[in-house]
């Protein structure tokens, strides 16, 4: 039974319950849609080539009375549409590359030869030119929580007005060049955009006048990305100057 309101227009009855709805069902829809993208991202980046390898596969094992038709019939329905098995197995296999790559890189001889292949291929200019700020930012993004933590702290900054704060990311420490000059420790502050977490501006600023915030990054991010309507009451402290480390 709805619970009981005051009395209202149709028109603001019909508009209540339809925003109790809306409230009820988008983070339901906003999550299927990401489920929905991260699946068709799998898919299409990499699933379907592997399927593409398996096809090549099966035609190599079928000898002489391999038919390529016959085995595309096999993966594909008569209009050229990919069975829905075909995509269980693709994004199957794609989410299996990935965990394996993991565990490659996750031990030393792996991140050897992994390092090496970087190395090989930044030397082609165009990838030198786009890889490293990619790694970068998918390195910050996809941290894993037993790296360092100090280089992704939190902070609060005053890039605008001394009254006016916003929340940042330290993505690493400040250009020497303007450290000589201001004669103080300088660190890197991305401040991100709201709701679009992902774009921002990067500041400069001195390390004392930054205020670190006892939160997580994925907190941090929520918060952006709701506009403060997700904010956990906790109190900030002071980010310490390596002088009083």
């Amino acid at each position: 039974m709805a619970d009981a309101l005051p009395d209202l227009t149709p028109r603001d009855h019909s508009r209540t319950f339809f925003v109790r709805g809306l409230k009820t069902l988008l983070p339901t829809l906003i999550t299927l849609y990401l489920i929905i993208w991260a699946w068709e991202f799998l898919w299409d980046n990499v699933g379907r080539h592997l399927i593409w390898v398996l096809q090549n596969i099966q035609y190599q094992l079928a000898g002489q009375e391999a038919q390529w038709g016959a085995i595309r019939r096999v993966w594909m329905t008569d209009r050229g549409e990919w069975q829905w098995w075909a995509q269980v197995v693709g994004v199957a296999l794609a989410v299996m590359i990935v965990y394996l790559v993991g565990l490659l890189v996750g031990n030393l001889i792996g991140r050897t030869f992994w390092r090496l292949g970087e190395g090989l291929a930044l030397r082609i200019p165009i990838i030198r030119a786009i890889y490293p700020a990619a790694k970068q930012i998918t390195d910050f993004v996809l941290y894993e929580k037993s790296a360092a933590p100090d280089d992704r702290r939190v902070v609060a900054c005053r890039p605008h007005s001394n009254g006016v704060w916003s929340i940042g990311l330290i993505t690493g420490p400040g250009m020497k060049s303007l450290e000589a000059i201001s004669g103080e420790e300088l660190v890197t502050v991305f401040v991100p955009s709201s709701p679009t977490a992902f774009s921002g501006y990067v500041l400069v600023v001195p390390r004392s006048e930054l205020v670190e915030l006892p939160l997580k990054v994925e907190e941090a991010l929520r918060i952006l990305v709701s506009g403060g309507v997700l904010a956990p009451g906790q109190t900030a402290t002071k980010l310490p100057s390596p002088a009083e480390v």
